[in-house]
């Protein structure tokens, strides 16, 4: 009767054998951190999802390294290995503590997958990856149309949406480009220049501007105007308008010139009209003249006969009764953004940036955002930036 051969850990057959299961789970790691991200429960304990999306596994370190998983408990334990679920913790510490990892990438950790963009089926498989000058991205397959896709609604970019995203958040509410690219280094081990910050803030504002000017906004019968002087780089001065309505809070308009006529009136009012769709009852301006025709010729009051009659009122001479508070507190919020800048070219689009985070990012507090309170017919998630990016580049 033959004895079972004994599994000697000293032979070299066996080194070699252990080496290579060793190099094979640290491969299936990558996946691991492709399907999700560990979270923290304590110091010591993290819990890991499984490459499938669907499991997850506890892991331990204490003075050593344990995991629930079947693998750790029937296989790695006995040779004196780590499963992917231990690695894969390993190497997510790795990248946060800015330690680099050959051959990958963190910018592709956050990847979500999503629906299939043809027919919008959840049915989707992974099929490998693309690797292009853009950098590493998970494909996909809809098992329904067969069709085969990227769910990262960013194309031609190093980092994926979520990335992205995060740097719009965190620069429109405060930080500095130089700030974001040190936080991106420290927490997430990702080595971006300020100036890349800066042109993708540029480009997915404009982005996001067309789409959500597309948008209709149920506002009130009254808005509030007001306009603010704005210092540029080039020592240069820009006035900034904005049109806010007063039960939303919601900024219709924004409009930037270099002087204050009555021609710059006019077009921060239409563009107000064509935000909301409506035409309001009630104006509240500050003193400055040009309010006055301006609204007029936006609205046609002289034809009264044919088109509603808008009522101008000025807080000069008024502010007991009546003030503008509401939009000057939005320009104070403007000129702490502004301040951190020291100064901005490029005010317009700045402008635009800032108002899509103030109508579509920022809650109140009574945790609607101004687009929810203007019933804007477009529904975003706990990730809002990312949810009105997707909505943004499907147009």
């Amino acid at each position: 009767m033959h004895r079972k051969a004994q599994f000697n850990p000293q032979s070299e057959d066996s080194i070699e054998s252990i080496k290579k299961l060793s190099q094979v789970r640290e491969l299936r790691a990558k996946e691991v951190l492709m399907a999700g991200k560990p979270q923290l429960l304590s110091e010591e304990e993290f819990i890991v999802p499984s490459s499938n999306g669907k499991d997850s596994y506890k892991v331990i370190h204490l003075d050593s390294w344990s995991c629930s998983c079947p693998d750790f408990k029937n296989n790695c334990q006995k040779i004196g290995i780590y499963c992917k679920h231990i690695k894969a913790l390993q190497l997510f510490l790795k990248l946060r503590s800015n330690q680099e990892v050959e051959n990958f990438d963190i910018l592709q950790i956050a990847q979500e997958e999503g629906n299939c963009p043809s027919c919008n089926s959840e049915n989707i498989t992974k099929q490998g990856y693309r690797i292009n000058k853009s950098g590493k991205k998970q494909k996909f397959k809809c098992s329904d149309c067969e069709k085969n896709f990227v769910s990262d609604p960013i194309k031609n970019h190093k980092a994926n949406a979520k990335i992205i995203t995060l740097t719009m958040d965190l620069y429109f509410k405060g930080l500095s480009l130089r700030d974001i690219t040190d936080t991106l280094n420290q927490f997430y081990g990702i080595d971006l220049h300020h100036e890349t910050i800066r042109r993708w803030v540029l480009k997915f504002t404009k982005v996001m501007n067309n789409y959500t000017k597309t948008l209709k906004a149920e506002t009130s019968n009254t808005w509030h105007a007001d306009e603010q002087m704005v210092k540029t780089k080039d020592k240069d001065f820009i006035y900034n308008w904005n049109v806010m309505d007063k039960e939303t809070k919601f900024v219709l308009a924004t409009h930037s010139s270099r002087g204050r006529s009555i021609d710059d009136a006019k077009k921060v009012m239409l563009k107000a009209k064509e935000q909301a769709k409506q035409i309001p009852e009630i104006i509240i301006t500050d003193k400055l003249p040009s309010y006055q025709e301006g609204i007029s010729k936006a609205f046609r009051n002289w034809q009264s006969n044919t088109h509603k009659q808008v009522k101008h009122i000025s807080i000069v001479g008024k502010r007991s009764i009546v003030n503008n508070n509401l939009i000057e507190n939005h320009h104070t919020h403007f000129r702490e953004f502004d301040k951190i800048r020291r100064g901005i070219n490029e005010v317009q689009d700045y402008s635009d940036g800032f108002n899509i985070f103030r109508n579509f990012i920022k809650k109140g507090m009574d945790g609607l955002t101004p687009a929810e309170r203007a019933k804007i017919p477009i529904v975003l998630n706990d990730n809002r930036w990312l949810k009105l990016l997707k909505e943004s580049v499907k147009k």
